[in-house]
């Protein structure tokens, strides 16, 4: 029986299995990738070009075919070709020599993939240069969005609220820095690990909250990951534990958080039951360790108050009292209106709507463009009764929210009330 001739169907179908498998592998597999060519050729232009050329050239090959048993190895390789061509192309006689150095050891790595020691270390040393105190914290905070996460400069533009242009010309800017300042390409020496440990913890968790906002499974497990590194390689610091413990305790309502309808359910709307006890289990253990030193920072805290939510087994048994009490030491160890605002809706659980509305309502001048402010307002006018004044603080919740889920979710509760 003769086979009948693919259709357009089919054509569209395969091209979107194949960009999915390339997207997939790009939040996986961009950093380790980078972070690799970065320690062998000490480049970080030629890291993110080589790298880049081998992604796109996944999207042709793949297509042809077919997506590779081991996706991760294969970009490996490509991204190691590309940078084998890239060097042999600008070596001059002068510096042969070093290029046959590079190319020997890339030809060695790519044989390596899976050698797991090496990559965690490979990331450590990539984020902690990109975390070091020489730059600005703007810089850190982008440079490591783009070398190790993967984003576009487009989208770290848009979470500081900068033109692309600009944000381009930091991320040159932090590069050449790196270059003309001599940084080292190395973990701190162990005198110097302490002063540099918070910000490399805000860039794993910034990391981790790209991931875990945008659902994105790869990189959220990649900040876990590599957060577990740096708690094997720093055991004594109960920061770095507890921020471990933070990541694993909100992780583990990932499969909750969504309706079928992909939007985002509030706590109280969670099915309990599809929370990953293993990660609550692993993640109450592992604060239990670090705050048993007795040093309490900002992430111990946080972990906490997840803690708190984690061990309740329905919404009506969560201890408010207890939270509340957390975010009056969080407010002391990192003040912010942000934790205000979480404390507000925190107080609002224990002692009613119209206490923690009128808390809530006090933030409005510092934090009148953050949509979860007009949000923790709807909600509770909601819970008063005022559905009118609901309806109007949701509407600014959409018009403010960063991400379509997010503005189903208060369109939803719009037409509840209406």
């Amino acid at each position: 029986m003769a086979r009948s001739a693919p259709t357009v169907a089919d054509a569209d179908s395969a091209t979107a299995v194949v960009a999915a498998a390339v997207a997939t592998a790009y939040e996986s597999d961009w950093g380790r990738i980078i972070a690799t060519l970065i320690r062998i050729t000490g480049d970080w232009s030629l890291a993110e070009d080589s790298a880049q050329d081998a992604f796109e050239l996944a999207l042709q090959r793949w297509a042809r075919d077919g997506v590779p048993r081991n996706p991760g190895a294969w970009l490996t390789t490509a991204a190691k070709n590309r940078a084998v061509d890239r060097l042999r192309r600008a070596a001059s006689e002068a510096s042969k020599l070093r290029e046959i150095g590079i190319m020997n050891e890339l030809e060695s790595w790519a044989a390596e993939y899976d050698r797991d020691d090496e990559i965690v270390d490979d990331r450590l040393r990539l984020i902690f240069t990109c975390c070091h105190p020489a730059l600005t914290p703007e810089a850190r905070v982008a440079l490591t969005l783009r070398t190790v996460a993967g984003l576009s400069t487009a989208q770290i533009a848009r979470g500081f609220l900068l033109p692309e242009q600009a944000m381009s010309q930091r991320l040159v800017r932090a590069k050449r820095k790196i270059k003309n300042a001599g940084i080292p390409y190395r973990v701190p020496p162990a005198h110097l690990l302490g002063e540099r440990l918070g910000g490399v913890l805000a860039v794993l968790y910034l990391l981790f909250n790209e991931g875990y906002s945008a659902s994105s499974r790869p990189l959220a497990s990649e900040a876990i990951r590599v957060t577990r590194a740096l708690v094997q390689l720093m055991p004594d610091e109960p920061e770095a534990t507890g921020l471990l413990a933070l990541m694993l305790l909100q992780d583990s309502r990932r499969d909750a958080r969504m309706g079928e309808d992909g939007v985002p359910l509030t706590l109280e709307e969670q099915d309990r039951g599809l929370w990953d006890r293993g990660a609550i289990d692993e993640g109450l253990s592992i604060l239990e360790s670090a705050l048993r030193r007795r040093r309490p920072g900002s992430y111990q805290v946080q972990a906490a108050i997840a803690a708190c939510q984690a061990e309740a087994a329905t919404a009506d048994e969560t201890d408010w009292a207890q939270i509340v009490e957390l975010y009056d030491q969080l407010r002391v160890i990192h003040p912010s209106p942000v934790i205000e605002l979480s404390r507000a809706i925190a107080v609002a659980m224990l002692d009613g709507p119209e206490v923690g509305l009128a808390l809530v309502s006090s933030l409005q001048p510092v934090l009148a463009d953050y949509y979860l402010l007009a949000a923790a307002r709807g909600d509770l006018l909601r819970r008063l009764g005022r559905a009118d004044d609901a309806i109007l603080c949701y509407r600014d919740a959409i018009a403010l929210a960063p991400s379509e889920p997010e503005r189903r979710f208060f369109a939803r509760r719009i037409a509840e009330l209406d």
